[in-house]
């Protein structure tokens, strides 16, 4: 089968500020003592590619593959991988669902943030699982928006939270994934299964001005923003109206929030 559900975010470039700030550190700590030097990766929803490169430098004898749905994020990932002189990467646009790959042919399989915006997750762990040796390991890690906690309590937030969990079940995704991987990855046949959880914590100045900064642009200008009004889910007025709520909260003293991941290593 091939991928059904709608990427809810786009590739704006309020998205791609978020997903090049990703890091095998704060986005796969849970993967990094599982690699070799020699492993052979798989990285499926690559993005711009930075998690890619650290996994690259983790496994300086083996090779990372990185894989994308979207042909030009590909391309910037190659870019990115090159400029910091990395030979041992190679990418190609691919969907998670039907992998050009034969059985058993990578060591560790990881996926970041890629099963919340799948039709049918299940069936992607199971190609996941085929691409895998034996032995071998599938690592994912997803968000769950209805855990996102935040303080000071600002309305429109919670405006933001609602309206984003409808939109991306309307596109055929499950936005509270992180909750769910262990029970998809039971369906999709794993037994040998590590589950975990890590968090993001925006608190600092710097970091609440950047996590408010990208939110308030991807809230009005990204294709999120298009998909939410064209979809009857809200009205420019509204998006407007979070965003500003986003800001709001960028510029209090005393703001912290926190986004919880759901983690799994499956031992194939």
């Amino acid at each position: 089968m091939r991928e059904t559900a709608v990427y809810t975010h786009g590739h704006h470039e309020s998205v791609l500020r978020s997903h090049s700030w990703r890091t095998a550190a704060n986005s796969a700590a849970y993967l990094i003592a599982e690699l070799t030097p020699d492993a052979r990766v798989l990285d499926i929803g690559c993005g711009p590619g930075t998690i890619t490169a650290d996994l690259a430098e983790l496994v300086p004898d083996g090779r990372v593959t990185g894989v994308d749905l979207a042909p030009g994020i590909v391309d910037r990932a190659r870019e990115y991988a090159a400029g910091r002189g990395l030979e041992n990467t190679d990418f190609a646009v691919a969907d998670v669902n039907a992998l050009d790959y034969p059985d058993g042919s990578f060591d560790v399989v990881h996926a970041h943030q890629v099963l919340q915006h799948l039709g049918d997750p299940v069936g992607a762990l199971r190609e996941m699982r085929r691409v895998c040796r034996p032995g071998g390991l599938v690592a994912v890690r997803d968000s769950d928006y209805a855990a996102f906690t935040w303080f000071p309590e600002i309305p429109a937030l919670d405006d933001w939270q609602t309206l984003y969990r409808r939109v991306a079940r309307a596109n055929g995704g499950e936005p509270d994934a992180g909750r769910r991987l262990l029970s998809w990855a039971r369906e999709a046949g794993f037994t040998d299964i590590r589950p975990s959880a890590g968090v993001w914590c925006f608190a600092e100045p710097d970091d609440r001005a950047w996590w408010s900064g990208l939110w308030a642009d991807r809230t009005t200008d990204s294709e999120y923003a298009r998909i939410a009004v064209d979809g009857g889910h809200t009205t420019p007025e509204g998006l407007a109206a979070v965003a500003d709520g986003w800001r709001a909260w960028g510029v209090a003293d005393d703001a912290w929030f926190s986004v919880l991941h759901g983690e799994l290593l499956c031992r194939v």
